[in-house]
């Protein structure tokens, strides 16, 4: 297995790319299989006898991870002789070769502790992967059962809630939430969905969430729209959400 990085740079301060390798010399993957492959759970040999574990998730993770950074991941390969993955990652060149912070990567958060509420585990990696790197504690809930009782125990800063997921839902479990007694009931609370409409988000909003983020989350956004709740500001034109203590 070989392992490369360069840069392909452009005059400072214009757009560049990184770009990694990952090349090796296996059995390589059958060309039917090499787009399934980026998918959750799948991997290269499916069959029941294949010499090697893992869960197939570590690739559709990877190009996800890659995706919200701007960038993709790619694979060749040829059957007998090995494949390889290549990541493309964007980046901006600073004139003396200082890193930049861009204003489009939001707001630094101070170190919080996070319940992640989402029932899809490629879901739940990606947001674990990303808020830790953050430098946040993070605890995963599969369902709106369980994060209503991991709220109970008041141990959370924030709260991501999905929306849709079976059984107890995201806005169901946040009305119970807000019933809770104690400070536990006032723990700020973002929606997740893919559902853009503005009756779910003012569905959301009446269930007692304190702003909503449309999915595929854009983690810029998150942070800015999470900084501004923590601060207590009314991100979205509502009525206050009603609290019982």
């Amino acid at each position: 297995v070989t392992v490369s990085g360069a840069t392909r740079a452009d005059p400072p301060g214009r757009p560049a790319e990184l770009i990694m390798e990952v090349k090796d010399t296996g059995t390589g993957i059958a060309s039917d299989r090499r787009d399934r492959l980026f998918e959750p759970f799948e991997q290269g040999d499916a069959s029941t006898t294949r010499r090697f574990g893992g869960t197939g998730l570590g690739l559709a993770i990877s190009r996800r991870l890659a995706r919200m950074m701007g960038g993709d991941i790619t694979l060749e390969s040829d059957e007998g002789r090995g494949s390889r993955f290549r990541v493309h990652l964007p980046l901006v060149v600073a004139a003396d070769g200082a890193p930049i912070r861009r204003d489009e990567e939001g707001p630094v958060l101070a170190p919080l502790a996070i319940l992640v509420a989402e029932d899809s585990p490629v879901n739940q990696e990606v947001m674990r992967a990303v808020l830790e790197t953050a430098g946040h504690r993070v605890a995963i809930a599969g369902d709106g059962e369980q994060a209503f009782r991991q709220a109970a125990t008041g141990n959370h800063d924030l709260i991501l809630m999905d929306v849709w997921m079976p059984g107890m839902d995201g806005v169901e479990a946040t009305r119970r939430i807000r019933l809770l007694d104690g400070p536990a009931a006032a723990v700020p609370i973002i929606g997740l969905t893919a559902d853009a409409t503005v009756h779910q988000r003012e569905e959301c909003l009446a269930a007692g969430m304190n702003a909503v983020v449309v999915k595929p989350v854009d983690f810029p956004m998150l942070w800015r729209v999470a900084a501004a709740v923590l601060r207590g500001e009314d991100v979205h034109q509502r009525p206050p959400a009603r609290i019982h203590r």
